[in-house]
């Protein structure tokens, strides 16, 4: 079987590690062996249950997981020492392990694997992910033409232009690498992957919903790049139209951060809930909402972004209230008729997308079309096999080239 390092600073053990990570490397392992290097968040760490929970399912998988502490302090230094150590992790392993791709998830992995690639003449794929220099800007945690992001923006190119593969998340991105970066792309393997969910897991409720309307939300709302002031704006019109309407927010953040954010006055009080759940419990958390509620900044930072959350909700059957803006989103919503795009930020804007979105909800096939667009774009078995398809190229590329 092939060797495979797939590196990513995210953690098994968080919600992104099991739906993107682990999900599709359960599938890969049938043909590659998995050497899998994550960065796990200290309150995950010290979790002993989930941690040997996570370890054994990679052992029933044959994936080789080696568990990194990360750390976000000093602020600037951290990710510079994290990466000095994942060189030489990543190259201890490449050597140790017969590694023969490197599959780097994001851009400081990708950094690593470029890094090892010209010591090592291992190839490694660019699994961009989102436009992570555009991100950290419109979150405010890094400034344009800087120092540092000249340098990001340098890796990227690098990246683009000396890996054996490019996977972005949407097409909106691709297009737009490819009126960036023309000569780096030219002859350049880039494939759309869109952030997929287990729709085997994620499955609409067999029972039908009685009661108030639960308007959900799931994932971080304070990370910089979620519009919690669009959220608290849709929530206050909602609470007015729909006296009845309940909201809960699923997020590891801070709750008392996220309700000064979202509700500073208390005025909804009881009416929302906020709180965390496992990752392994959220097909029955979506199944006691009615809708999902997914606000981002949007412009050139989001054309890379897929929220996973969009999968998710989709597969359960659930409409989706968004904005404009943010990767292939609001395409998806307007093609499949599975939701709601508000078409500004004004109240008046808001009531209308209210009134959209009642319309839409006394639709009897709504659930159904959700699911199939899940179904159609979000496939957890086809992205696996467009990953593994792309495996097989790089290395049958890679024989080729050492034949004399």
């Amino acid at each position: 079987m092939n060797s495979t390092l797939y590196l990513t600073r995210n953690g098994l053990l968080e919600p992104l590690g099991q739906s993107q990570v682990m999900a599709y490397l359960r599938g890969l392992s049938h043909k590659h062996t998995i050497t899998l290097i994550t960065y796990e968040k200290p309150q995950d760490w010290a979790d002993v249950t989930a941690m040997n929970r996570a370890r054994a399912d990679c052992n029933a998988h044959g994936i080789q997981w080696l568990p990194q502490r990360f750390r976000s302090h000093p602020r600037i230094m951290a990710p510079l020492f994290s990466m000095i150590r994942m060189v030489w992790l990543v190259r201890r392993e490449v050597i140790r392990g017969d590694i023969r791709l490197i599959h780097a998830r994001s851009y400081i992995p990708a950094a690593v694997a470029l890094i090892v690639s010209r010591i090592t003449r291992v190839p490694f794929i660019f699994d961009m992910r989102a436009l992570w220099p555009e991100e950290l800007i419109i979150a405010d945690r890094l400034r344009r033409g800087s120092l540092i992001h000249r340098a990001i923006v340098a890796a990227e190119r690098a990246c683009l232009a000396k890996s054996s593969g490019v996977i972005s998340l949407t097409h909106a991105a691709a297009a737009y690498l490819k009126s960036e970066y023309p000569v780096e792309l030219k002859n350049q393997r880039l494939v759309v992957i869109p952030t997929c969910a287990d729709l085997d897991r994620f499955t609409p409720s067999l029972n039908k919903r009685h009661g108030p309307n639960v308007h959900g939300c799931i994932g971080t709302v304070l990370s910089g790049w979620f519009r919690t002031d669009l959220l608290a704006s849709w929530m206050n019109v909602v609470a007015v139209r729909d006296p009845s309407a309940q909201f809960e927010i699923v997020t590891r953040d801070d709750a008392l951060l996220v309700r000064k954010a979202l509700d500073p006055k208390n005025n909804l009080s009881e009416r929302l809930n906020i709180g965390s759940q496992p990752s392994k419990d959220m097909p029955d958390v979506l199944r006691v909402h009615d809708l999902s509620i997914m606000f981002f900044f949007s412009g050139l930072s989001k054309l890379g972004s897929a929220p996973t959350r969009l999968a998710e909700v989709l597969g359960c059957g659930l409409p989706v209230v968004a904005n404009e803006g943010v990767g292939d989103v609001a395409e998806i919503i307007r093609e499949n008729n599975v939701g709601v795009i508000i078409e500004g930020e004004s109240e008046e804007d808001i009531h209308n997308a209210f009134d959209t979105l009642h319309n839409l909800m006394q639709d009897t096939d709504l659930s159904i079309r959700c699911r199939a667009a899940a179904k159609a774009i979000f496939s957890l078995e086809s992205g696996t096999e467009v990953y593994g398809n792309i495996y097989t190229e790089i290395l049958k590329s890679k024989d080729s080239s050492c034949v004399v």
